[in-house]
């Protein structure tokens, strides 16, 4: 894979700050619970033991940044991570702190 050599500074900006809104372990149990299917505020909530309205809230931001999306369905909102950018740097993330450490 390739990076870009340079990018503009505005998303250098952009991009401190989803790391920063990521970097926030409440925030980020959000986004890793929308991860592999939709998850309504409830359920997150309950999944998470906080109350609803700490979820709508950090949602809030982590729609803001782009890293999660809404769907309405009906009466009800999930949250869903629909970027594949997004999904696969989590996923490859999560793949490599769950491996054991390598021996030295």
């Amino acid at each position: 894979m390739r990076m870009r050599s340079r990018i503009a500074d505005d998303q250098v900006v952009e991009l401190a700050d989803m790391f920063r809104l990521m970097s926030d372990p409440t925030r980020l149990k959000i986004i890793l619970a929308c991860l592999d299917a939709p998850a309504a505020v409830g359920e997150m909530a309950d999944r998470l033991g906080i109350s609803a309205s700490l979820v709508s809230h950090h949602l809030r931001l982590l729609r803001a940044a782009r890293l999660l999306q809404a769907e309405r369905r009906g009466r009800q909102v999930f949250y869903v991570v629909g970027d594949e950018h997004i999904r696969s740097m989590l996923s490859d993330m999560v793949d490599h702190v769950s491996e054991e450490p390598a021996e030295e």
